[in-house]
């Protein structure tokens, strides 16, 4: 098939799946084509069934706020004109899934139909904002399919729009000979020193993720086992972090890496990974984490009880729960028996229930179903 995919191309869980999609697609003898503002950040695949269309915005002094849907309507209508897309996939909702549509109408001398696959914040944060409830209802409406990366975040989506029922749950995925324990890796690492121990936290660093409790379970940790704090990523809340750091004379402890693209490779040198987030839609780090060998220690919320079961793969505690989340990892970190079998349980369930030979099967059966709905 030959597939459109658009997404936000920055550091975000919904570029990171959409863009690790494309790749399996192309890698699966797909041709792929992303259409977005940038190249997705993760896109570092040299398959040559992978192609990249840029949207260009011209910003007249007319245009208050320069009008990207429309842009990127028009280079989705061309790019599925020129190489005879079989079908656009947008990810997040607002404002990918109208564009699509627009570009839907614009091609009017055959079918292109458009699945749209809800990520979470567009729907549980910016969709319900009373600026975009009703445009976010009709594009769901819109869609010639709907996915959601958990039932989680589907109930939400049906409470919220009273949109129909039939929204395909497809959770997200994990390439788990990419993502591997690497005791190598873990031997030779240069973070800390021999005999402490290393967290890990991965996000954008927006408020939602709280990344201020990871600091502060550090804090708790510490005082029992040394151990250092790994952050990756960058966003709104790192130069609180730093403050806090400081404030909390950790600033040695805790390494602020940024965005990196090879996460499987530092992740393969941690201990535990922090999720501390106020809302999870499904949890994509706590899973890669897990494919690492990296047991997670996450908040109880959202689609991540999907992902993570309590006590066996992992832990989920209440949102703010600093002491709980201090004491599960020092669970771990104190015995080196248990956390081999919960780091082997994750790895398991990454395995079993999330590889990528399980659900992108599921994403390339949705698109023939909705191709031959005609």
């Amino acid at each position: 098939m030959k597939i459109g995919i658009t997404c936000y191309p920055t550091y975000g869980g919904s570029g990171i799946v959409a863009t690790e999609l494309g790749i399996e697609l192309a890698a699966r003898g797909h041709e792929v084509h992303f259409i977005t503002y940038a190249n997705p950040i993760r896109l570092s695949n040299e398959s040559p069934r992978i192609h990249y269309h840029e949207v260009e915005v011209s910003d007249y002094p007319l245009f208050q706020y320069p009008p990207y849907s429309l842009a990127l309507a028009s280079r989705m209508a061309e790019v599925a004109r020129a190489q005879s897309l079989d079908l656009l996939h947008v990810h997040y909702a607002i404002p990918h899934s109208i564009s699509a549509w627009l570009a839907s109408q614009m091609v009017t001398e055959r079918r292109l139909p458009f699945v749209t696959t809800l990520h979470g914040t567009d729907v549980t944060l910016v969709g319900v904002d009373a600026s975009y409830l009703p445009i976010t209802r009709f594009s769901i409406e819109r869609s010639d399919g709907v996915t959601s990366i958990s039932h989680d975040l589907k109930e939400s989506t049906i409470a919220t729009f009273g949109v129909g029922s039939d929204i395909r749950v497809i959770h997200n995925f994990v390439n788990c000979d990419l993502y591997r324990p690497r005791p190598e890796a873990k031997a030779q690492q240069q973070y800390a020193p021999p005999g402490e121990k290393i967290l890990f936290h991965l996000s954008n660093f927006r408020p939602v993720k709280r990344i201020l409790d990871c600091i502060r379970v550090l804090e708790k940790v510490n005082e029992k086992v040394p151990s250092r704090l790994l952050m990756v990523g960058d966003g709104p809340d790192r130069g609180p972090a730093e403050a806090l750091a400081r404030q909390l004379h950790l600033e040695e402890r805790v390494v602020f890496l940024g965005k990196q693209l090879h996460v499987n490779e530092l992740l393969s040198v941690a201990d535990v990974l922090l999720l501390p987030s106020e809302m999870e839609s499904f949890g994509l780090a706590a899973l890669e984490g897990m494919a690492c060998g990296v047991p997670p220690v996450a908040s109880q919320v959202g689609g991540l009880p999907e992902v993570v079961t309590h006590g066996t793969d992992g832990f989920l505690l209440p949102v703010g729960d600093i002491d709980g989340m201090a004491q599960a990892a020092l669970s771990l970190l104190t015995d080196p028996q248990r956390h081999g079998a919960v780091a082997e349980a994750a790895r398991r369930t990454a395995e079993t229930r999330f590889h990528t030979e399980k659900i992108i099967p599921q994403y390339e059966a949705f698109y023939r179903e909705v191709c031959g709905r005609g």
